[in-house]
């Protein structure tokens, strides 16, 4: 009993994880168009930490009508904060691992 706890308490783990893959395609798929990296990198930047970096993403999903769930909305959020941003996730399943 003990071990299928463990089990389903893993995948559990495993599945908040966020797909930086994932999310890199739902990126370039749907904001790419508009976007390109000097976007992230202006000095007005409107993304100042892992909070409004993620706020970011929700409300321009919703403003396109894209109908993303929390975990695509989590997964282009970490995609964007690997590759451009660095931010402190204050979320604690979410582990940020910055790209050499």
């Amino acid at each position: 009993m003990a071990c299928l706890f463990f089990a389903a308490n893993t995948l559990a783990q495993a599945e908040i994880m966020p797909n930086e893959e994932r999310g890199g395609l739902l990126y370039s798929t749907h904001c790419s168009a508009c976007h390109n990296s000097t976007i992230h990198w202006r000095e007005k930047k409107l993304a100042t930490d892992w909070t409004s970096l993620k706020a970011q993403v929700k409300l321009w999903q919703g403003y396109n009508q894209l109908g993303w769930s929390d975990e695509d909305i989590v997964d282009v959020t970490s995609y964007l904060n690997t590759h451009y941003y660095n931010f402190v996730s204050p979320e604690p399943h979410i582990l940020i691992i910055k790209k050499s």
